[in-house]
């Protein structure tokens, strides 16, 4: 769907016709429940905050400037709603994060590679997941929802630093520094070999 498009839908809803907000939610469910999902851990929860999301971006649409596009906006809504669950729970228990090997632009020292589904090799697998899981649950919330933003649902930095209101190049570097954080977990596991994070971003901020 273009921006165009999203925008024809949007001022459709804005003049009374909000049925044609379904149209928006069919487009981008999928992408939120996953991000949702990677972010709370749990199928349940991750519905409950994918709905939330909807439900807020329903009644907020009016404050929709159109600086970027609706999905940027509507990730970003999703993580600030995941992130104030994990903050509430975060005494309770532990967020358990769940990861698909997806391809995920250059993130290549996360992919996991795709072999036989002999018994070694699934446990082997498995033992991978639950180790990348609990790699992204000790990073911090800001860390975890830039590196999912970027891995998972596939922004660009531009689009992240718009959602995020930093600059590209403090993009980068946090992208940068939630990789090494990730990679040196999976290091120190040692359920896969994990090549060293590659070099800052030139020009990168601080954070």
């Amino acid at each position: 769907m273009t921006r165009e498009q999203e925008r024809e839908i949007i001022q459709k809803v804005l003049s009374g016709d909000t049925e044609a907000f379904e149209a928006l939610v069919l487009e981008h469910q999928n992408k939120v429940y996953s991000l949702a999902l990677r972010m709370v851990g749990n199928e349940e929860d991750a519905l409950d905050m994918a709905q939330e999301a909807f439900i807020r971006a329903f009644n907020s649409l009016s404050g929709f400037r159109g600086d970027s596009k609706f999905s940027v906006w509507l990730y970003r809504l999703t993580s600030n709603i995941c992130i104030d669950f994990i903050r509430s729970r975060a005494k309770k228990r532990t967020v358990s994060m769940t990861w698909t090997d997806e391809e995920g632009g250059d993130a290549g020292e996360l992919e996991i590679p795709d072999e036989t589904w002999s018994p070694e090799t699934q446990l082997e697998r498995r033992m991978t997941r639950e180790s990348v899981q609990r790699g992204l649950d000790s990073l911090s919330p800001q860390y975890r929802e830039i590196l999912l933003l970027r891995e998972i649902n596939g922004l660009s930095y531009e689009e992240i630093g718009r959602a995020l209101g930093i600059e590209e190049g403090t993009v980068k570097s946090r992208i940068f520094r939630a990789r090494k954080k990730l990679c040196d977990f999976l290091l120190r596991e040692g359920n896969i070999p994990v090549p060293g994070a590659s070099k800052p971003p030139k020009g990168g901020a601080g954070e």
